[in-house]
């Protein structure tokens, strides 16, 4: 009978644990898109800005803090993932279809730079410039508003075209896609 409660107990305290847990402070998001017949999937999780506008990108800001900066990961926890079906085209950068993984490079606020690595399956922090599949410049404009979570969009432009917009913060960083 004293295993029983004991067993009880323990439940309870696991499920009060894990119901004081609540909802991930940077939760998985997905966008997908077919550009052209080949389809795109990002698979990332969405940091928010949490009150510390003007201190994410910054030299001192949140990103800082990351052992690669200025590198970054371009999403929290594991890495942001691309997979896609088909050979795309970012900017001047040719993917052919498989899986990878996205980084930015944010040394300079005004002109960063997108990454596509061909090292898959790993924690976002993990970053080996050796296995860069290449790099295109990203354009970079301001969003209208703040933007209080990161969000990934592929927008359609027909005849195989798309554009690819990462925005959060007081940033939004994009690069045209192509399918071949």
């Amino acid at each position: 009978m004293k295993r029983l409660f004991a067993c009880v107990g323990l439940l309870a305290i696991a499920a009060t644990l894990n119901a004081q847990q609540g909802p991930p402070k940077s939760p998985p998001e997905k966008v997908s898109a077919t550009i052209g017949g080949t389809s795109i999937t990002i698979s990332y999780a969405s940091p928010g800005v949490k009150g510390r506008a003007g201190h994410i990108f910054s030299k001192d800001g949140l990103i800082s803090h990351d052992p690669h900066y200025p590198v970054w990961r371009a999403g929290a926890n594991s890495a942001t993932a691309l997979e896609t079906t088909g050979d795309l085209q970012f900017g001047s950068l040719t993917v052919p279809k498989g899986s990878y993984t996205l980084f930015v490079d944010i040394s300079d606020p005004e002109n960063w730079v997108f990454i596509v690595s061909k090292k898959t399956g790993e924690w976002g922090l993990a970053y080996d410039p050796s296995q860069d599949l290449g790099k295109v410049k990203m354009h970079m404009s301001a969003p209208p508003s703040m933007v209080e979570n990161l969000k990934y969009t592929i927008t359609d432009q027909g005849s195989g075209k798309a554009t690819l917009t990462l925005s959060w913060e007081n940033h939004t960083a994009s690069v045209p896609i192509s399918t071949h």
